[in-house]
């Protein structure tokens, strides 16, 4: 039996393989500055790489609900069209995070507009369907 929702779920895969590499660049800082686990403290270098993975992480709470609902809701094909922006987003975010805190915005706000269009395409298709139902 095929998988109905192939596309949202390779994008669920590499936003979770971008993840994967944020959380052992913490892991190669952590042991190029002698801070071992689970001290959350150190030098500039080493906070932006923790701060990279532990914002992603919060992201990824409302990122992976908002992209599956929306494929259920909408279409498999769209919600990974619009999903891929979100793990794309994260690298750039951390890309510009890593050399500098203020550069962090750009990739901040890809992978921000992605969640939000996902939750509120999935929100309007939703109440459309409960309003449909009690009709």
């Amino acid at each position: 039996m095929p998988f109905a929702y192939p596309h949202t779920g390779l994008v669920t895969l590499l936003a979770l393989l971008v993840c994967l590499w944020m959380s052992l660049r913490v892991g190669k800082a952590r042991m190029k500055h002698n801070v071992p686990a689970p001290a959350m403290t150190g030098p500039d270098e080493l906070m932006r790489v923790i701060r990279v993975h532990e914002n992603t992480l919060e992201g990824l709470m409302l990122f992976l609900p908002a992209l599956w609902l929306f494929a259920l809701t909408t279409h498999d094909l769209w919600a990974a069209a619009i999903g891929i922006f979100y793990p794309i987003g994260r690298v750039v975010y951390a890309l510009g995070y890593y050399k500098a805190a203020d550069k962090r915005s750009l990739g901040f706000a890809i992978g921000g507009l992605a969640t939000v269009v996902l939750l509120l395409g999935a929100l309007v298709t939703l109440a459309m369907a409960a309003v449909a139902a009690h009709s």
